[in-house]
């Protein structure tokens, strides 16, 4: 026992006396090989596995036909930062890219139905991400449209039905706001950057700064950017590869056809509605987001088109 006593001091001693040793030795060279360590990785430079590179300036940039006057440097300097801002946020251009494969299918012929150019269909995607959106001054749908300026165009809006989220009657109301701005402005560009400062407003801003186009006109920031932004995610999304964007047809969003289904009576309850034609509710309400309630009154027996997808897309509810 004395013996074992004996070696456990011993032990006990040169512990501790290495220990002793080891902080001054991390005391000396300023924490030892740890400290050096962590001096390093906080200095190691993340370009060995990411790299942001500066855009090339596309040649020719154009909206709606319309030149976009690159040799004004500070035209130059704005679209960069949309070019730069758009690219570089790519969980979101991704997803933009992924829903147009989707809605793209149902604007695209309505503009050119309406006489837009097809450039218009971008409108819709800085508008809202092609979401059923609403802004803070509760501004509705993919075209983002107020309820004075839907019932204005001639949309229903009440608690039961709001067809400012009705795809194709909210992408006409635009189609035909657009037609009245190009008219008024004879220029494409001034009538998108309409869409969002008001007609009047790009008016009044062309009248007191004595200038005739939309790159000539010092505006606020939201407006300001505007056309730009739609111009770059033109320019990304139509060369998704040259900026940077790796996927397949397969990865993007599906376009799903739908019959029209006539209603000219109340429907009492839109679950059940939804069972005859082998869908459920959630389904039929992502068809049909304008429709607002789990019921429709009709009281007047006004015809309305109901979108049911086809077979195959869903499983069948039983």
């Amino acid at each position: 026992m004395n013996f074992l006593k004996s070696v456990l001091i011993i032990v006990g001693l040169l512990t501790v006396c290495g220990l002793s040793i080891n902080a001054v030795i991390q005391q000396e060279d300023g924490g030892g090989n740890g400290a050096k360590a962590n001096s390093l990785d906080k200095d190691r430079s993340v370009a060995e596995s990411y790299r942001v590179k500066a855009l090339p300036m596309p040649e020719n940039l154009e909206f709606a036909g319309e030149k976009v006057p690159l040799k004004d440097p500070d035209v130059y300097e704005r679209m960069d930062r949309e070019l730069l801002v758009n690219t570089y946020w790519q969980s979101n251009a991704l997803l933009l890219m992924k829903r147009a494969s989707k809605f793209f299918p149902i604007i695209e012929p309505i503009l050119k139905e309406e006489g837009v150019p097809d450039d218009f269909k971008y409108l819709a995607v800085i508008e809202s991400g092609l979401t059923q959106a609403v802004s803070p001054a509760k501004a509705v749908g993919f075209w983002q449209i107020l309820e004075g300026t839907g019932k204005e165009y001639g949309l229903e809006i009440n608690a039961n039905v709001d067809e400012r989220y009705h795809i194709e009657k909210s992408t006409r109301v635009a189609a035909d706001y657009l037609k009245k701005a190009k008219a008024r402005f004879g220029s494409w560009t001034l009538a998108a950057a309409s869409y969002n400062a008001g007609q009047y407003g790009v008016d009044k801003q062309l009248d007191r700064q004595k200038v005739e186009e939309y790159y000539d006109l010092l505006l606020g920031e939201e407006t300001g950017r505007y056309v730009f932004r739609i111009v770059a995610l033109k320019e990304i999304m139509n060369n998704p590869e040259k900026y940077g964007f790796d996927y397949t047809k397969e990865d993007l969003y599906e376009y799903i056809p739908v019959k029209k289904v006539k209603v000219d009576t109340a429907v009492t309850d839109f679950p059940d509605f939804a069972k005859k034609f082998g869908i459920n509710y959630k389904i039929l309400k992502i068809h049909n987001p304008w429709l607002r309630d789990d019921h429709l009154k009709n009281s007047t027996r006004k015809l309305y088109y109901i979108d049911i997808p086809e077979k195959g897309f869903y499983p069948e509810v039983k």
